[in-house]
């Protein structure tokens, strides 16, 4: 018995035991639930247009909205960051999860999603596309005859305001009457001061970055409170899209000299900082972001360019502040062009993908920065690099100084390398950035670095920390095998570095550029245009050191860089000179324009190639293709954008009859997903580009242009590039125009002659009058193993 009660007291005593441990699981998990929905960030509330004429009144229904979620009217103020009154309605606040999921399943509202954070995509160019200022033509080139009634929108890190890329030209001409914008002062930025006939309008964005990342810590990250640059990225794609005419100007050392501008030098400026520096990062929050779409529409511009993302997974297009801001801009007539990531070369990386706004990929210009490395007098190669003096040291592997030769910061063998110049191949480790092998030089006090990668990689991009000269793996392995048979440590000798023009085939696309195809919306081909990104010279803050790098205390006026972050201005500066020329276009017939004259051959006359591969671009890589800016401003025919295409869009991603009449600025009585919407697909979008996303049977599309070319009087004719394994017909073949905007539609049939069980084809349709040539890809996934199977 008393074993048996003694047994039994042990049951209980575990059975007391474990319900303390249920209990405190219980009260932790329901503590931890507690936390999660009390913990607050963040988030965009998205209702649509604003139909609202008076910004006061929409404020307050915001206010209204905002405050069922919490116990005051004060709490909801209190949490309000933003109210989005102007182009489109809309509010930011903090809101734990469960408000942001009561406030979604208000009917008003579209969307609810948090604030993410993007980041940014980061002279000689313009000549390359044609647009020289010092040429001998009696009438003056484009950028000079257009451009000063058009403001072009900056949405970036801020401005240096005193460099002479955005002084006033004595000719300036008075600002243009529909400005409604603001030049707000701040920290080191005054108002009346800094801002005049050029930069016009200047504000910042700060609330989504501090309430996000807590107030900026000026001892870690220098910044100025106010639009003011300091990580000098805004100045840069500034300076690129519309800075003023300026002459004999170079980069750090005096490479590439010559005549900066931007591509609409007489264009107006107007900077929206919504970029801070984190960590010598630039980040955005949505939050800011969309705020500055919202002042940007008040305002009065007529372009925004935008060189910021994030990578994939990608958010739907009304759970992301770009496409929202985007969308409505280009509604009221804004074009809006975005950088497309530096991703690449991987395809399916593609970033800002919206069917209503450009995205741009980024490619080399004709320049290059040949240096030459002469070892032990007689063994002599060329790379590229940005070296202003001639530098001499011993030569050495880089087993000398690093664990297995792979040049990492971690792989230091704690011997120093004085007066020594190593030599790196990315191939061991692998070394995946040139900038790790500067880093694990510069802690090994090395001299300077030969650097072998891949020969797509061979571009002097930016100004470097430590000296580097960039050379393909064949250099590199020639250099290695000379090292191996020299019987006394080799001498070298190292530039400095020419600057040549004409002697690079280009351009080509950057080995970084993100491609195709879109990974939310494979019907649309993103990207849509390529543009120079490589190696870009342009306005720079003298106190930000070229490199951002802790330890450069150099100081330049004008510095190098490269990313789709610089290809993007260049397309914002075109897009000025088309709306200067041709006013009444819409934000479609310029991206139209852009992408059905751009071209796809290099100036070998061969196809363009792609950076990251030995191979010819196709579509996924270029878009349409190389950006032409003379060739746009007549295009002869443009595929415009309706409502009802964004109707037929919005359908098919699923929203509603009542969520699209709030999103759409101007409803009509056929804005509603018709029955009739039910067989159109994303492909019947009039996009100057056509994709087919899954060809399993024969398919019919639909596309209508307008004629804007010179002669009222034309007729076109068809020429097709078939797409491998892909019969394609055209009907009708010839169309006749006898007034100039009238519109006409020709109908694309695709049937699969081959069998596939999946990969992309491509082709082209040419509709030419004998003077225009108007060029539209066509991308197919042929994918009918199955169908065929079944039938």
């Amino acid at each position: 018995m008393c074993q048996a009660r003694s047994f039994s007291s042990r049951i209980t005593s575990v059975e007391i035991f474990l319900g303390h441990i249920f209990l405190a699981l219980t009260l932790l998990l329901h503590s931890s639930i507690q936390a999660t929905t009390s913990i607050s960030h963040v988030y965009v509330v998205y209702l649509g247009a604003n139909r609202l004429k008076n910004a006061a009144l929409a404020s307050n229904h915001h206010l209204h909205l905002l405050s069922k979620v919490f116990t005051s009217i004060e709490d909801a103020e209190q949490s309000m960051l933003y109210s989005y009154n102007n182009g489109f309605s809309g509010f930011s606040a903090k809101l734990n999860a469960s408000q942001a999921t009561s406030l979604a399943k208000l009917d008003q509202v579209i969307t609810v999603f948090k604030s993410k954070s993007l980041k940014l995509h980061t002279t000689r160019s313009w000549d390359f596309l044609g647009l020289a200022v010092d040429n001998a033509r009696r009438t003056p080139p484009p950028q000079l005859a257009y451009g000063s009634d058009i403001v072009v929108g900056i949405f970036d890190t801020g401005i240096w305001p005193e460099s002479e890329s955005f002084r006033e030209p004595p000719e300036a001409k008075p600002i243009p009457s529909s400005w409604n914008g603001e030049c707000v002062g701040g920290e080191e930025f005054g108002a009346s001061v800094h801002c005049n006939r050029k930069l016009i309008g200047a504000r910042f964005y700060l609330r989504g970055f501090e309430e996000t990342y807590g107030p900026i810590d000026f001892t870690r990250d220098p910044e100025y409170r106010s639009p003011r640059d300091y990580l000098g990225h805004g100045t840069h794609t500034a300076s690129t899209a519309v800075g003023s005419v300026v002459c004999n100007v170079s980069g750090f050392s005096g490479l590439g000299r010559g005549t900066a501008r931007g591509g609409a030098p007489l264009a107006r400026l107007a900077v929206f900082k919504t970029c801070w520096g984190k960590d010598l990062e630039g980040v955005c929050t949505e939050a800011d972001i969309l705020a500055a779409f919202d002042d940007a529409i008040h305002d009065g511009v007529h372009v925004i360019s935008a060189s910021f993302g994030y990578s994939p997974p990608l958010s739907p297009f009304f759970e992301s502040s770009a496409d929202i801001g985007a969308f409505h801009a280009v509604e009221r007539g804004i074009s809006v062009v975005f950088s497309g990531g530096n991703d690449g070369p991987d395809p399916g990386v593609v970033q800002n993908v919206a069917p209503w706004a450009v995205s741009v990929a980024a490619s080399t210009v004709d320049r290059s920065f040949p240096t030459r490395i002469v070892i032990d007098g007689s063994f002599t190669l060329t790379g590229q690099s940005l070296i202003s003096q001639e530098i001499t040291g011993t030569l050495a592997l880089a087993t000398t100084y690093f664990n297995g030769g792979v040049c990492k910061w971690e792989n230091w063998l704690k011997k120093l390398a004085n007066e020594t110049i190593i030599l790196c191949f990315s191939t061991l480790g692998p070394v995946q950035f040139i900038e790790e092998a500067q880093a694990a030089a510069i802690r090994a006090n090395a001299l300077a670095l030969i650097f072998a990668a891949s020969p797509t990689k061979q571009l002097a991009e930016e100004v470097d920390m430590i000296s580097t000269v960039r050379v393909d793996i064949l250099h590199g392995t020639r250099i290695r095998n000379y090292l191996a048979r020299s019987p006394i440590v080799p001498m070298v000798k190292i530039g400095p570095s020419k600057t040549v023009i004409g002697e690079t085939t280009a351009p080509s696309v950057a080995y970084f550029s993100s491609r195709g195809p879109s990974s939310l919306l494979p019907d649309i081909l993103k990207p849509d245009i390529t543009a120079p990104g490589i190696g870009i010279l342009a306005a720079w803050p003298p106190k930000t050191p070229p490199t951002l790098l802790p330890g450069d205390h150099r100081s330049v006026e004008w510095n190098f860089q490269s990313g789709t972050s610089m290809s993007c201005p260049h397309v914002a500066g075109v897009m000025a000179l088309l709306q200067s020329a041709h006013p009444d276009w819409s934000p479609a017939a310029i991206r139209s324009a852009i992408m059905t004259t751009a071209y796809t051959r290099d100036t070998s006359y061969d196809l363009i190639l792609s950076g990251g591969s030995l191979k010819s671009t196709d579509p996924f890589d270029i878009g349409a293709g190389h950006l032409n800016p003379l060739k746009a401003m007549d295009p002869g025919l443009v595929y415009n954008t309706k409502t009802e295409d964004y109707v037929l869009f919005m359908c098919n991603i699923g929203y509603t009859d009542q969520q699209i009449k709030s999103m759409v600025l101007h409803p009509e009585p056929s804005t509603t997903c018709l029955p009739s919407h039910s067989y159109r697909t994303n492909a019947d979008f009039n996009y100057p580009s056509i994709t087919i996303p899954s060809l399993r049977f024969t398919r019919t599309i639909k596309r209508t242009v307008s004629n804007v070319g010179p002669n009222k009087n034309t007729v076109y004719f068809v020429d097709i590039i078939r797409p491998m394994g892909v019969e394609v017909a055209i009907w009708p073949r010839i169309l006749v125009f006898s007034k100039c905007q009238q519109e006409h539609t020709y109908y694309v049939t695709f049937k699969p002659t081959e069998i596939s069980s999946g990969r992309y084809v491509f082709g082209e349709i040419m509709w030419t009058d004998g003077l225009h040539r108007v060029r539209s890809p066509l991308v197919v996934f042929l994918s009918n193993v199955g169908f065929v199977a079944s039938h």
